[in-house]
C-alpha cells in the first residue's frame, strides 16, 4: 500500500470513526438525560464512576499495549505470530479482573446497601463483561490493520441503550442489575458483530492472506512481544492519567457517590466533542503515521516524500483541532449554564455545574492538541524513547494524583478539571519538544499548525465578548424566548468565526476537501 493510499484510508477511517462516535455519544447523551429522571444520584455515581472504572481498567490494561504494538507495522507481517500474541489478552484480562474485582469488593468502601443494593454481584458482572469484550480483540486488530473502516458496531450501542431504557421503565427495582445486563448485552453484541462480519464478508482467512484466528504455533514474535511490554508499562501510566480523577474519587473518597454522579454527567457532557471528534482522529492518524514513518529513524534516513507527507498532515491536523478547540473554549464559556439547564434542569445548572463545564471548555482545547501531538510522537518514537517517556509519564502520574487530591479539597469537583489541565499542558510541552527535535534541520515545520491567523483570533475574541454580553442580558431565567435569542446570537457569531476560517485558513480548507470530502464528490460523478 502506497503512502497516498495509507493517508486516504486513515482519513476515511477518521471520518467513519467520527460518525460512529457521534452516534454513540448522542445515544449516551439521550440515555443519560432519560436516566436522570428514574435513578438516584448515588446509583449513577456507583455505575458511572465505580463500576465503569473497573470495566475500563480491566479492558485498557489488557489490550492497549497489544494494540499499539501490533498496529505498528504494515499488513505484510507474520499474522500467525501476531494473532498468537493477541490471544494473550484474554488470560491477562482474567488476571486483572480477579485482582481488581477483589480490590473493588474488599478494599474499597461499599455503597449503602439500602440506597444502592446488589453491589457485590455487579462487580463480578462488570468484570465478566470486560472479559467478553476481549474475545473480539484479534478481530479488531485485523480490521484496523487492513483498514476495514466500515466495520462498526452501532448495533451494540443501540442494544445497550434500548435494554437500559426498557428495564428502567418496566423493572426499576432491579437497580444495578439493569446496568449489568445492559453492559453484558453490549459486549456480547460487539463480539458477535465482529465474528459475523469476518465470517460473512471474508469467507476465509486466505482472503486477506492472513491465517485463521485460532491460537497455534509458531510462537509469538519476540521483538513484537518486547515492544508490547514497553507499551504495557506506558499504558499502565496512561490509564492513571486518563482516568486519574476517577481513581482519586474511588480510592480517596473526596466526593460522595451523589457528587460523583453529578460530576460524571457534567464530565461526559463537557468532553463529548473531544471523544467523538478528537479521539477518532488520533486513533486513525496514529495508524497513518506508524505506517508512513520508520520508527526510531532520523528524518534524513527515511524516504523524503513520506516524511514530507507526514509533516504536512501533522500541520493540518494541528490546525484543525486547534480551530475546533478554540471555538469550543470561546462559546462554551457563555453557553454552559444554558446547556446544563436544558439537559438536567436545576440538578445540574445549580451549584458548581456551570463552572465545571466552563473549565471543561478550556480543557477540551488542551485535549485536542495533546491527542494529535502524542499520536505522532508515539508513532515515531523508538523502543528506547518509549522507555524514557515511561519515566516522564510516571512523574506526571504522581504529580497529577497529588494535584487532584489537593485541588479537589480546595475547589471541589472543579479541582479535578484544573489538575487535568495542568497535566495535559505538561504532556503537550513534552510532545512539542520531541516534534521540534524530530524535524530540526529539515525544511518542514509542522508546528506552524498551532499558529492561528490574526483574522481568526479577532473573530473568536469578538464572538466571545458578544456571547458574554448576550448571556448576561438574555439568559437563563427570563423564559424560553430570551433563551432562543441567546442561541441565535451565538449562532450568528459562530457563522462569523467559520467564515474567518474559510477566508484565512485556506491550507486547512484544502486539506479537509482533499482528504475528507473528495470521496463524496467522486461518488456523485
Amino acid at each position: 500500500m502506497s503512502s497516498r493510499d495509507v493517508l486516504k484510508s486513515a482519513a476515511t477511517s477518521a471520518s467513519y470513526n467520527v460518525l460512529l462516535q457521534v452516534v454513540f455519544r448522542v445515544l449516551t447523551f439521550l440515555l443519560n438525560a432519560f436516566t436522570l429522571r428514574f435513578v438516584s444520584k448515588e446509583l449513577l455515581g456507583v455505575v458511572n464512576v465505580r463500576l465503569t472504572l473497573l470495566y475500563s481498567t480491566v479492558v485498557f490494561l489488557s489490550r492497549e499495549a497489544f494494540r499499539r504494538a501490533c498496529l505498528s507495522g504494515g499488513t505484510e507481517q507474520n499474522w500467525r505470530q501476531i494473532i498468537n500474541l493477541l490471544w494473550l489478552t484474554l488470560p491477562l484480562g482474567s488476571l486483572w479482573a480477579f485482582a481488581l474485582g477483589s480490590v473493588w469488593l474488599w478494599l474499597l468502601e461499599a455503597p449503602d446497601s439500602h440506597s444502592v443494593p446488589h453491589y457485590a454481584p455487579a462487580v463480578g458482572l462488570f468484570g465478566l463483561a470486560a472479559l467478553q469484550e476481549l474475545l473480539a480483540e484479534p478481530l479488531w486488530v485485523l480490521a484496523q490493520a487492513h483498514m476495514f473502516v466500515r466495520l462498526k458496531v452501532i448495533l451494540a450501542m443501540v442494544a445497550r441503550c434500548a435494554l437500559t431504557a426498557v428495564l428502567l421503565l418496566s423493572a426499576p427495582q432491579l437497580g444495578l442489575y439493569i446496568f449489568c445486563a445492559a453492559q453484558l448485552v453490549y459486549t456480547g453484541t460487539l463480539v458477535l458483530c465482529y465474528a459475523v462480519y469476518f465470517l460473512h464478508f471474508l469467507g476465509s482467512a486466505e482472503t486477506l492472506h492472513t491465517p485463521a484466528l485460532s491460537p497455534r504455533s509458531p510462537a509469538v514474535n519476540q521483538k513484537l512481544a518486547r515492544l508490547t511490554w514497553s507499551f504495557f508499562k506506558q499504558s499502565f501510566l496512561k490509564q492513571i492519567l486518563t482516568e486519574g480523577e476517577r481513581y482519586v474519587m474511588t480510592f480517596l473518597n473526596v466526593l460522595s457517590f451523589g457528587d460523583q454522579g453529578v460530576y460524571d454527567i457534567v464530565n461526559n457532557l463537557g468532553s463529548m466533542v473531544a471523544r467523538f471528534v478528537f479521539l477518532p482522529i488520533e486513533e486513525s492518524f496514529y495508524i497513518f503515521f506508524a505506517k508512513v514513518l520508520e520508527r526510531g529513524q532520523k528524518v534524513r534516513d527515511q524516504r523524503q516524500d513520506n516524511v514530507a507527507m507526514a509533516a504536512e498532515v501533522l500541520e493540518c491536523l494541528l490546525k484543525l483541532v486547534l480551530v475546533i478547540g478554540l471555538i469550543i473554549t470561546v462559546f462554551g464559556y457563555s453557553y454552559s449554564d444554558l446547556a446544563l439547564d436544558i439537559y438536567g434542569g436545576s440538578l445540574l445548572s445549580s451549584g458548581t455545574g456551570p463552572s465545571l463545564l466552563r473549565c471543561y471548555s478550556f480543557y477540551v482545547l488542551l485535549l485536542a492538541v495533546n491527542g494529535v501531538t502524542e499520536c505522532f510522537t508515539f508513532a515515531a518514537m523508538s523502543k528506547e524513547e518509549v522507555e524514557r517517556y515511561n519515566v516522564a509519564m510516571l512523574a506526571l502520574s504522581v504529580s497529577f494524583l497529588v494535584l487532584s487530591y489537593f485541588l479537589t479539597w480546595w475547589q471541589g469537583s472543579v479541582g479535578f478539571v484544573l489538575a487535568n489541565c495542568l497535566n495535559m499542558a505538561l504532556r503537550i510541552v513534552h510532545s512539542l519538544l520531541y516534534i521540534r527535535r524530530y524535524f530540526e534541520g529539515s525544511p518542514w515545520a509542522p508546528l506552524n499548525g498551532l499558529l492561528p491567523s490574526p483574522l481568526l483570533l479577532f473573530a473568536l475574541g469578538l464572538s466571545g465578548v458578544i456571547s458574554c454580553l448576550s448571556e448576561a442580558t438574555f439568559c437563563c431565567d427570563r423564559g424560553w424566548l430570551f433563551r432562543l435569542v441567546h442561541v441565535a446570537v451565538g449562532a450568528g457569531c459562530l457563522l462569523g468565526v467559520l467564515a474567518s476560517v474559510l477566508l484565512s485558513e485556506t491550507r486547512l480548507v484544502r486539506f479537509l476537501h482533499a482528504q475528507l470530502l473528495s470521496r463524496y464528490t467522486k461518488k456523485e460523478t
